[in-house]
């Protein structure tokens, strides 16, 4: 069986202006990136007439070792859309360098449903991540040579809640000492790394509107406090104009295509468990103007992205999704109910049982909380059995969700054609009461205990001491009425990543709060999460190689 790798080398892609024709866009309104990459400025795109396309949002139940393929799913889905004559346009995260050398690999797609080229998509692509990074490390710079050169704003060293960033996973960098050495290196203070997708540079770059809403957005980071405890924000060491250059070309989304030749945009890459895991709003928007259907995904399971999608990408932009579909597997529905990896393949009804409602938890949010008419979408397994394929259509069936068996790895856009048909069905049939989950007037209680409960089926939500000090702060500036973007583990409804399937019973720990100011949110830590992973014990980076000829081995 051929890798995913050598699948996508094995493909003839067609030459970037023939993509950009499919979306009427000529040659002069695109900026290429050699011969099937280019990057679109959104002025010149919307020029042309709307499609006012359908958002389909692909999301997925708790992701597990045993892969769900949520954004093999997205793609294979536009291809399906595009094989039954409908215009459709894929929106994607750009991958991170941080998973592809760790533990998770390419992040492309998987099979006959890719987007190419998937080598430069899963590593450094058109720079757009060391824009960020360089924007996000030079505000750290201007910080601590602000404090250097005399310290006009009386900014307190130990009270610098601006941390720098790397694309890489390296835990040996979540806490350090800066500043040491001789009296020209710096005042010494405690510092730390996150990883770039948790920067609020790369959340403000995927929510900015244009360049002059990413520079306002800049300006307004919150980056340390005063001796006096007053805030102090990037414009006030005129930050936001030279990290707006850093980021003037990046900040176009960047058009590919997928195996079969869909349109696709994939653009920024904050991850959802630690940030709002969505693509810019930008992406989004093209696509929608330009394509009868725009096919997105929001990471991780539907507790996180398409939570965060809903209640903090849509209501900062406007947009509204059509309808929901939720990728789950058989083996990560029996992962869920407790069977080890090693025995998924073997028919197993009474853990899927167990499991099963992990996918009806996502259901019932995504169509009762949220308001969405919602599509399973079954990414099927040789190793399913009729028998455990039944159980699943028919629990679905019970609450009026209708499922669809893909099979878009092998087959691509045709594994996906009862797919793409259900969710135009539902677009057109289902009632849409799309509604957030709180109201941003509400308390920083309130919306983090209406997510904890509504959305992960949490008793209460605990504030450790620390958080609720930054509560009475947010409050006292009047910060208090953004939406919450949550940072928790993936792998649980809860904050406890070994409580797998649908737990009862617990609470949400919040350890810290800390305030976007410019992305617009509050982001609510919660349990152990980190924002700076580790790598593996054996990470993806010893399989990844290259060849004398430059061909890229091992990547997925």
């Amino acid at each position: 069986m051929k890798s995913d790798v050598e699948i996508a080398q094995s493909v003839s892609m067609q030459h970037i202006n023939s993509i950009a024709e499919k979306l009427g866009l000529n040659s002069e309104l695109i900026e290429q990136h050699g011969k099937y990459r280019a990057k679109i400025d959104p002025q010149d795109a919307y020029q042309l007439p709307s499609k006012n396309g359908k958002l389909i949002l692909v999301t997925a139940i708790n992701p597990t070792p045993a892969g769900e393929g949520k954004t093999t799913v997205t793609i294979g889905l536009t291809d399906a859309l595009n094989q039954l004559g409908k215009q459709a346009v894929v929106a994607l995260r750009e991958p991170s360098l941080g998973p592809v050398f760790g533990i998770k690999g390419g992040a492309a797609g998987g099979g006959y449903a890719q987007v190419l080229p998937m080598e430069d998509i899963n590593l450094h692509f058109n720079g757009d991540f060391h824009a960020i990074t360089s924007a996000n490390n030079l505000l750290a710079a201007l910080i601590d040579n602000h404090i250097y050169q005399g310290n006009a704003l009386n900014i307190n060293p130990k009270q610098v809640v601006w941390r720098r960033v790397l694309d890489v996973n390296d835990r040996q960098l979540r806490n350090i000492v800066s500043g040491l050495g001789g009296a020209t290196d710096g005042v010494a203070r405690e510092d730390g790394f996150d990883i770039t997708v948790a920067s609020e540079v790369m959340a403000i770059f995927c929510l900015a509107t244009d360049l002059n809403d990413l520079k306002e957005r800049l300006g307004n980071i919150l980056i340390a406090y005063t001796y006096d405890k007053k805030p102090v924000y990037a414009k006030d060491i005129k930050a936001q104009g030279a990290m707006a250059a850093l980021l003037k070309d990046a900040i176009k989304p960047n058009l590919v295509q997928t195996i079969e030749g869909s349109p696709a945009f994939v653009h920024g890459g904050p991850f959802a468990n630690i940030a709002h895991g969505c693509n810019s709003v930008l992406a989004t928007t093209l696509a929608k103007h330009l394509g009868q259907y725009a096919v997105t995904e929001a990471g991780f399971g539907a507790d996180l992205g398409a939570e965060k999608f809903c209640n903090i990408k849509c209501r900062l932009s406007g947009l509204k999704p059509d309808v929901a579909v939720i990728v789950a597997t058989v083996r990560a529905l029996k992962y869920n109910g407790g069977v080890d990896k090693s025995e998924l393949n073997q028919e197993n009804l009474e853990a899927l049982k167990q499991g099963l409602p992990n996918l009806l938890k996502h259901i019932h949010n995504l169509k009762n909380e949220l308001g969405l008419p919602v599509v399973v979408a079954i990414n099927r397994f040789v190793t399913d059995t009729d028998a455990e394929l039944a159980l699943i259509q028919n629990a679905c069936a019970e609450r009026g969700v209708e499922v669809s068996l893909t099979e878009v790895w092998g087959k691509g856009g045709k594994g996906g054609l009862d797919l793409a048909k259900k969710v135009i069905h539902a677009i057109e049939s289902q009632p849409n009461n799309f509604k957030f989950t709180y109201h941003s007037e509400q308390s920083i209680h309130d919306k983090v205990k209406a997510i904890a409960q509504k959305i992960y089926g949490a008793n209460d939500v605990i504030f450790s001491r620390d958080a609720l000090s930054e509560v009475k702060k947010l409050e006292k500036l009047g910060l208090d009425k953004l939406p919450i973007c949550m940072a928790k583990t993936q792998y649980s409804l809860s904050d406890d990543a070994k409580q797998l399937g649908c737990p009862s019973g617990f609470d949400i720990n919040v350890r810290s709060i800390s305030l976007s100011a410019g992305a617009g949110f509050i982001v609510v830590i919660c349990g152990t999460i980190m924002r700076m992973p580790g790598l593996p014990k054996v990470p993806a980076s010893e399989h990844i190689d290259v060849t004398s000829e430059g061909v890229i081995t091992g990547l997925f």
